[in-house]
């Protein structure tokens, strides 16, 4: 007989707290992928360049406790774990507090919005491994994936409204989106729902925004060079709109969920600089963080798998 939910576990990718965890970290999630010590140490100076240590960790720890609180206010409070793939708190750590707790049906919400090998299936195989290595009396079930969720999308299209001082039903013709997501290598893609997924994401928030111009642009790619990888880069749209006549940009980062590394060098600094240098003004909007919305999209999945948990 199954477990009703009695917890709730935030899968996460996990980020370098300190400046001397960076390069570790970095040849940690890069192994086995080819990526050449040189890319390593480069990337490790786009953690300098933005202080030195990812937010990741603190912005999810943020979410987990609103989390918390969203589900006490709708009346299911359950505790929130947060375990990470690549740094502490990692996940067999977690999960082995988690059950020497009492802890026996999580409820596992994996922090990736796009389904693909890298997005969702090592998360699941490492909470598979996590549990087995733990010899955990715990149960991981995963909500349903959220990213035609109405509260995901609504906190997707407030950030693009804060930053671009427009607003749903008002959007000028003349101001284009600029969606972008981590790129992944062509095969990858082409096995998986990524790009469906994305594309029904974007879509979704300029149908709310009443968006018409709006493109998907990659960002973050890595690994081997001569592996082909999804296009074109936040890099080429920018300077394909310079180069068109477009004078402005929103662009907002929908394939990530938090303003860590990746957004504040690849965006705030790498196509930031472009911009400036191609006579484009890009106005990033904020990821959604702990927006209510997104807040809200990921309580009403624990709720809905509490339903189908406890159904007989």
């Amino acid at each position: 007989m199954t477990s009703p939910l009695d917890s709730v576990l935030i899968i996460g990718f996990g980020g370098p707290t300190r400046p001397d965890d960076v390069l570790p970290f970095l040849r940690r999630v890069s192994q086995g992928l080819g990526v050449p010590e040189e890319r390593l140490i480069e990337v490790a100076g786009h953690y300098r360049a933005v202080g030195g240590r990812s937010p990741y960790n603190d912005l999810t720890e943020k979410l987990a406790r609103a989390l918390a609180g969203w589900l006490a206010l709708a009346g299911r409070p359950l505790p929130v774990h947060v375990g990470m793939r690549n740094s502490p708190p990692l996940l067999a750590e977690v999960i082995g507090r988690m059950g020497a707790a009492g802890h026996r049906h999580a409820a596992g919400v994996i922090l990736a919005p796009h389904r693909s090998e890298a997005s969702r299936d090592r998360y699941v195989r490492d909470v598979s491994r996590a549990l087995e290595s733990e010899r955990a009396p715990l149960q991981v079930s995963y909500i349903d994936p959220w990213f035609e969720e109405p509260g995901f999308l609504e906190a997707c299209a407030a950030r693009i409204e804060e930053v671009s001082g427009h607003h749903r039903g008002a959007w000028p013709a003349i101001l284009p989106v600029i969606f972008t997501a981590h790129s992944i290598p062509v095969m990858m893609a082409e096995r998986s729902a990524y790009i469906a997924d994305l594309k029904a994401s974007c879509e979704g928030v300029a149908r709310l925004l009443g968006v018409s111009d709006w493109e998907i642009a990659y960002q973050s790619r890595s690994g081997d060079g001569r592996t082909p990888w999804l296009g074109p880069d936040i890099t080429e749209a920018l300077a394909a709109r310079a180069a068109s006549g477009t004078r402005e940009v929103v662009v907002e980062a929908i394939g990530f969920l938090s303003d860590h590394v990746e957004v504040l060098y690849d965006l705030d600094v790498e196509a930031a600089h472009q911009a400036r240098s191609l006579g484009l003004t890009l106005r990033r909007a904020a990821c959604v963080n702990d927006h209510p919305g997104f807040v809200a999209a990921l309580g009403r999945g624990v709720l809905k798998l509490t339903l189908e948990v406890s159904a007989p």
